[in-house]
């Protein structure tokens, strides 16, 4: 490995290595001849398209799947051989003795609860992004992968992909200069209807409303709520920004080489789309770094591009622009840096200024590469670090933080100001009404263990 490969991975490469250096031999589920088998909770949307990502991995088989939703399990048993054990208590799968690893694709609001009680049971764990639904919960999700000693994965797929490793390493090997700034975008216009706007009523067939609820306040059922649509409300979920927004941040921090903002200040709220979430339809969150500012921006009732070549990210750095974007790959463009400095204007002397405003010279050349991510190769690196010990691309460690930027931009919203943040402590400096914020109390008789 080269000295730049040293530089773009060793940060997260390191924290993977300091979890799996813990890992006794018992902890591994398989040998190299072995199959891992593979449990799942949740086989919605995601969970589906993780049992497409897993899969093609013939040294793993799913045996056991699990949903409150009865209509998916025949499907999703179908999909993997018909052999899977079906359940709709996650705890009966947590009690299987021949089950190595647990997949959580659960609502948001479920995540520490399942991927705790995993890690205690025994089982490594591959958990959707965002890793949970406050900062507290993910705080305790780390604690309890280090004292279990339990592999892990996040669902940051962009972490395993060729193209997205390769647009770090520039960025971090200094292609563009010094960054300082980086941006990135959740576009879609959803006018005017957007999710609808459906009254309360009875859950479907099939569907265990109140186990769909969990820690969650008990409510009415409605269908907006439950079944992909929970994204838009944020008792299960930290809204677009920790759906899209979080995917995007988790990118710019490992490029940026840090895990943690400084502060945050965020501002928006449902200005157009005529429909019951209550997240913002329209939004902006600015992150204070060591030496970058990072923007997000929510645009849900217009879909214009916002940049020069309409990707979700960009990285402005003092010698060029990488534009990102998963499907399009990464470009660079480079910029034009001055070979005088910039001219005091004068009245008396414009040829002498246009001569100094023109005295500038192009820093490096275009290039790209196209690309796109791959959940597949992410499923397969959780597998090899089960089988081989090797670092999975985003332990725990690293999703909660990534995850923990864009729930401080969502607690900065409620606030309605500048949160300062203590990275070290997981704490607002200063405010005991937005650290209110970084826990909630659950619908008895959850607990986070």
């Amino acid at each position: 490995m080269s000295d730049l490969d040293r530089r773009a991975f060793g940060r997260s490469a390191a924290v993977a290595a300091g979890t799996l250096s813990a890992l006794s031999a018992s902890a591994r589920a398989a040998g190299s001849n072995e199959r891992v088998r593979l449990g799942i909770i949740g086989v919605g949307n995601r969970g589906d398209q993780l049992l497409s990502a897993f899969l093609p991995h013939k040294d793993c088989e799913i045996v056991s799947v699990c949903d409150v939703f009865e209509p998916y399990l025949v499907p999703a048993q179908t999909k993997v051989g018909g052999k899977a054990t079906l359940v709709s208590d996650y705890r009966r799968m947590l009690d299987a003795k021949d089950i190595d690893a647990i997949i959580i694709a659960t609502p948001d609001h479920w995540h520490a609860l399942q991927f705790i009680e995993a890690c205690r049971a025994g089982k490594h764990v591959y958990v959707e992004k965002p890793t949970s639904l406050t900062i507290g919960e993910g705080k305790r999700m780390v604690e309890v992968a280090k004292e279990t000693k339990r592999i892990t994965q996040v669902g940051f797929m962009r972490r395993s992909s060729a193209f997205i490793q390769e647009a770090v390493e520039l960025i971090r090997g200094g292609a563009i200069g010094k960054v300082t700034s980086a941006k990135c975008t959740f576009r879609r216009n959803e006018m005017p209807m957007g999710i609808g706007n459906p009254a309360d009523g009875m859950p479907p067939p099939g569907l265990n409303w109140d186990s769909w609820l969990g820690p969650a306040p008990k409510v009415p059922f409605n269908e907006n709520r439950c079944l992909y649509k929970f994204r838009w409300f944020g008792a299960y979920s930290g809204g677009q920004v920790t759906n899209q927004g979080a995917h995007y941040i988790d990118v710019i921090q490992w490029a940026l080489g840090q895990d943690a903002p400084k502060g945050c200040f965020a501002a928006g709220g449902k200005y157009a789309v005529d429909d019951n979430r209550d997240i913002p339809d329209t939004m902006e969150a600015v992150w204070q770094y060591d030496s970058a500012l990072v923007t997000y921006s929510q645009y849900n009732a217009n879909g214009a591009s916002t940049n020069l070549r309409g990707t979700d990210m960009e990285f402005r750095g003092t010698t060029g622009t990488l534009y990102l974007q998963d499907g399009f790959g990464w470009e660079i463009v480079p910029e034009s840096n001055r070979t005088e400095s910039v001219p005091a204007l004068s009245p008396i002397d414009r040829a002498g200024n246009t001569k100094q405003g023109r005295a500038t010279k192009l820093v490096g050349k275009p290039r790209g590469n196209k690309g796109a991510s791959s959940t597949e190769a992410h499923a397969r690196n959780f597998l090899d670090a089960i089988r081989k010990g090797t670092p999975t691309t985003c332990p725990i460690e690293v999703g909660h933080r990534s995850t923990s930027a864009t729930i401080l931009a969502k607690m900065a919203l409620a606030c309605g100001r500048y949160l300062a943040w203590d990275a070290a402590a997981e704490q607002v400096v200063g405010d005991d009404d937005a650290n209110k914020l970084l826990n909630y109390e659950y619908r008895a008789p959850y607990q986070l263990g």
